[in-house]
């Protein structure tokens, strides 16, 4: 199997992009420190759609909120959650998972954007977060 990071990242964004119609934009975000501020923060990694936030605060957004509480966010109608970073206003529905290492520390969130009302569900919810785990597992040690 792949041994990089980067390349497993953009190697899933890729395939999941392509096997759902309803994905709009899908992709990763890196756990970082910001280097001005020391503040912990979402750095874009590999994706495929259109051009994504470039970094998010922990503090803000479903990206936020996934990687701050460490659990899976899905997001019904984007109009609806308080925070909510509009990327691209075609936005309607997300699901954002954090990909966390063995010992829980935070490597990253899978964040997967619809132009669909409620394109996600409890079976995506389970089957993503079944994939992050696996990744954390891989990548985080």
């Amino acid at each position: 199997g792949e041994t990089n990071w980067v390349a497993a990242m953009a190697t899933t964004a890729c395939e999941l992009h392509h096997a759902f119609e309803a994905y709009h934009w899908t992709g990763f975000y890196q756990h970082s420190q910001n280097r001005v501020s020391n503040a912990p923060e979402l750095v874009i990694g590999p994706y495929q759609g259109h051009l994504g936030c470039l970094r998010i605060p922990l503090t803000k957004g479903v990206c936020g909120a996934a990687a701050r509480e460490q659990r899976t966010v899905v997001v019904k109608n984007v109009c609806d959650f308080p925070g909510y970073i509009s990327c691209a206003s075609s936005t309607l529905s997300e699901i954002v998972v954090p990909v966390m290492s063995p010992d829980k520390t935070l490597l990253a969130v899978l964040d997967i954007d619809s132009d669909c009302p409620a394109a996600f569900d409890e079976v995506d919810d389970e089957h993503l977060t079944r994939l992050c785990v696996w990744l954390g597992q891989q990548f985080g040690g």
